[in-house]
């Protein structure tokens, strides 16, 4: 579903990302862990299409995002990490939009805004402006958003910031769905504990290069990913 294959990123002489190699699979929820600045936001975007490829290629389900970005577009859908929505529409306004540019018809869109709406917990206050939203309101409706054309591929940065813990659960549960069938997710995230529980597959990234990768077994063998990424961030130091 996603390929990266010698993803580097260059802004002038630093090297955000170096000759990253990571293949996420359909029905894979792939954790990418590391401390701000590792690489993990530039990469997302990359996959995007929201940055320029310095070198390398990344596919979206076999397309170039740099030579077809509106084909995988069609195909995908990015959460970042701070939702910079549009404060002058309402959740209900924005969520429409939304659809309107995937071209999702209204039944399918308004089954799903219902459903998605009633899982996170924010149906309510979908009528009211987004500028009286708090941080995590923006975020559950960055998440309807993401879903509303049900896309193949989701990126997510930093996904559960902000979420309170019933919709924390109610995300995990929309990305283990979204996996059984037959989509992938490919999320950043610093909680541990999340990955180690959700993930089929993660990748430790450290100054922009990737330091182990694998099934959660392979990455940590008989030890917790904790101990894992700890133990890794000493020997890259």
């Amino acid at each position: 579903m996603l390929k990266i294959e010698g993803f580097t990123k260059r802004y002038g002489e630093k090297v955000a990302v170096n000759n990253l190699n990571l293949h996420i699979a359909p029905g894979e929820i792939y954790g990418f862990i590391g401390h701000n600045g590792a690489g993990k936001t530039t990469t997302l975007k990359a996959c995007c299409g929201l940055l320029q490829i310095t070198e390398g290629k990344i596919l979206i389900n076999g397309k170039s995002i740099k030579d077809e970005p509106i084909a995988c577009k069609k195909e995908m859908a990015y959460i970042p990490d701070n939702p910079d929505l549009y404060d002058f529409l309402t959740g209900y306004d924005y969520l429409n939009f939304v659809a309107d540019v995937y071209g999702v018809p209204k039944t399918e869109r308004n089954e799903r805004i219902d459903t998605y709406g009633e899982m996170l917990g924010i149906t309510d206050a979908l009528a009211l402006s987004i500028s009286e939203y708090s941080h995590g309101m923006k975020q559950k409706v960055a998440i309807i958003s993401a879903l509303v054309h049900s896309p193949k591929l989701i990126l997510m940065d930093e996904p559960f910031v902000g979420l309170d813990p019933s919709a924390s659960h109610q995300l995990k549960q929309l990305m283990k769905k979204h996996c059984e069938e037959g989509g992938a997710i490919f999320f950043s995230t610093h909680v541990l504990e999340v990955a180690e529980k959700l993930c089929h597959k993660v990748a430790i990234i450290k100054g922009g290069n990737l330091v182990a990768s694998g099934t959660m077994d392979e990455v940590r063998g008989n030890s917790s990913l904790e101990e894992v990424f700890l133990e890794l961030e000493v020997s890259q130091a």
